[in-house]
C-alpha cells in the first residue's frame, strides 16, 4: 500500500510530513513556496487523510511507509521535513536508514518522550455521534465542550468528511487513539543521524526545551536550531515567510 501523496515542482526531492490529526494540506503554505526550488512531495501518514487505515503506528512502520513511497517513485535519496509527529517520522528514517536521507529539517519536536496531552481531544472527537450529528457546525459545537479553541477545532474538524450519508471521520480516529502512546515515545538511544540536522522551534512553543538538548545532540551530532520568535508549535503556519526563508538557507 502507498501513502496518498501530492507533487509538485522539479528538482531535488523533498518529503514533508505532516503531524497527529494532520494532513498533507497542513503543509501548504510551505509546499508552495518551495515547489519552485524543489520537486516536494507531501504526504498522508497511514491513519490520516485520504491514506490507508491500519491497527498499528510505530514509528518505524510509519518510516518504513516512506521507504515505500520512495521506492515506488523511484527516489533513491531526498531532504525530509516532518512538523511535530512528522518530525519525529522524519527522525526515525534518518536514524534507520541514514542512506536515504540527504538532510533533515524537523519542525518544533524533539526526540523525546512526552506526556500524554491530547487526550481530550481524543476524548473530544470520540464523542462524536454522527447519527445524531449531522452538519459542521453541530459537530463544532459538540467538540467545543471539549476544545475551547476555535482554530483548533477547525483544524481537527478537517478530519471530517461529508457525503450524501452524512458525516465521517477521514481518519481512523480509532487506530490513533489506540497507538497514542507509542506516538509520545522517544527512540532507541544508541540510533544517531550524523548528516546536517536542523530544528526549528517556536520561540513562545515548549515542545523544544533545553533539557532537550542532550538527546538531541546524542542522536543527531551535525545538528543545530533556529528559533522563529513570537510563534507557537504551528510555526510555520504563524510566520511563513520566516519558516520557509531558514529552509531553503538550511538545505543551500
Amino acid at each position: 500500500m502507498i501513502l496518498n501523496h501530492q507533487i509538485r515542482g522539479e528538482g531535488q526531492p523533498l518529503f514533508l510530513i505532516h503531524g497527529l490529526f494532520g494532513s498533507l494540506e497542513n503543509l501548504g503554505m510551505v509546499a508552495k513556496p518551495l515547489s519552485e526550488h524543489f520537486k516536494v512531495i507531501s504526504v498522508d501518514v497511514r491513519n490520516h487523510g485520504s491514506s490507508f487505515h491500519k491497527d498499528t503506528m510505530t514509528y518505524q512502520e510509519m518510516a518504513d511507509d516512506i521507504l515505500s513511497l520512495m521506492s515506488h517513485l523511484q527516489i533513491d535519496k531526498a531532504i525530509f521535513l516532518g512538523h511535530s509527529m512528522g518530525g519525529k517520522i522524519a527522525m526515525q528514517l534518518a536514524l534507520s536508514h541514514p542512506e536515504k536521507v540527504s538532510k533533515l529539517i524537523v519542525a518544533d519536536i524533539a526526540p523525546v518522550s512526552y506526556p500524554a496531552h491530547h487526550q481530550h481531544i481524543i476524548n473530544g472527537l470520540q464523542s462524536l455521534d454522527f447519527n445524531e450529528i449531522t452538519t459542521r457546525k453541530a459537530a463544532d459545537q459538540a467538540l467545543s465542550h471539549y476544545v475551547e479553541n476555535q482554530g483548533v477545532r477547525q483544524f481537527l474538524l478537517r478530519n471530517i468528511a461529508v457525503d450524501k450519508q452524512g458525516l465521517s471521520f477521514k481518519c481512523n480516529l480509532a487506530g490513533i487513539a489506540n497507538n497514542y502512546a507509542e506516538i509520545m515515545k522517544a527512540f532507541d538511544p544508541k540510533l544517531r543521524y550524523d548528516g546536517p540536522t536542523l530544528f526549528i522551534k517556536g520561540g513562545d512553543s515548549d515542545y523544544i526545551t533545553a533539557q532537550h538538548r542532550e538527546i538531541i545532540v546524542q542522536h543527531f551530532p551535525n545538528s543545530k536550531a533556529k528559533i522563529i520568535a513570537s510563534t507557537g508549535h504551528w510555526l510555520h503556519a504563524e510566520k511563513p515567510i520566516a519558516f520557509n526563508k531558514i529552509v531553503k538557507d538550511f538545505i543551500a
